[in-house]
């Protein structure tokens, strides 16, 4: 896709094929600014727990969530994050407007290999992650043998990029880690289906 072209030399591309296009951008801001960002968003954003049903039986989601609709912007929005998706939107010219938010309180946290729900985004626009804080292990994984598996680090700063075509025939996720880590938030960047409801725009 034309949004995924290479950013600069500094880019690893980690899947390039018929399954669809990863690539991850390391220092996509410095670290000054991604600590600011941190900071602002682990005071400033609304976290919520969640509970989900997991063999036949409610279990707490196991990080914390926060999200904002960014057409036009959610009026609580941190300025964080309207600058992170500015500068999102200026690196891949995508009209991004939704983020969804993870808060990895420690290693315990974590988020089960998963591909995004596609009736909830539009065709053919990437999704684009911004991580903050402490460095997670981001493992990309084939859904059809032999189910190759890509891992990647995600660094304060960094930015990770899968292709629309990834979310059909691969799976991502952010596993638990025995090791010592600190806190980690990621941002999601999505461009999302608008509905019409009672006359106005109204969005899912």
């Amino acid at each position: 896709m034309g949004q995924l072209e290479l950013f600069d030399s500094e880019e690893i591309v980690l899947v390039d094929g018929a399954g669809g296009r990863v690539v991850y951008a390391p220092g996509f801001v410095d670290a000054t600014t991604a600590q600011r960002w941190f900071d602002e968003l682990r005071r400033g954003v609304e976290w919520r727990g969640q509970r989900r049903m997991m063999y036949d039986r409610e279990v707490d989601v196991p990080r914390l969530l926060g999200g904002f609709r960014l057409d036009p912007p959610d009026v609580s929005a941190p300025r964080a994050i309207l600058d992170a998706r500015d500068r999102v939107v200026a690196r891949l010219g995508v009209p991004f407007n939704a983020v969804g938010l993870n808060r990895y309180r420690d290693g315990r946290d974590s988020v089960a290999p998963h591909n995004d729900h596609l009736n909830e985004i539009r065709e053919g626009f990437p999704i684009a992650l911004v991580s903050l804080g402490a460095t997670r292990r981001m493992v990309v994984r084939e859904k059809q043998p032999p189910r190759r598996a890509v891992q990647i680090d995600l660094e304060a700063g960094s930015l990770f990029v899968m292709d629309y075509q990834t979310q059909l025939h691969y799976t991502h996720g952010v596993p638990k880690t025995t090791a010592a880590v600190g806190e980690r938030i990621s941002l999601a960047f999505r461009v999302k289906h608008p509905t019409r409801e009672s006359g106005g725009t109204v969005y899912k």
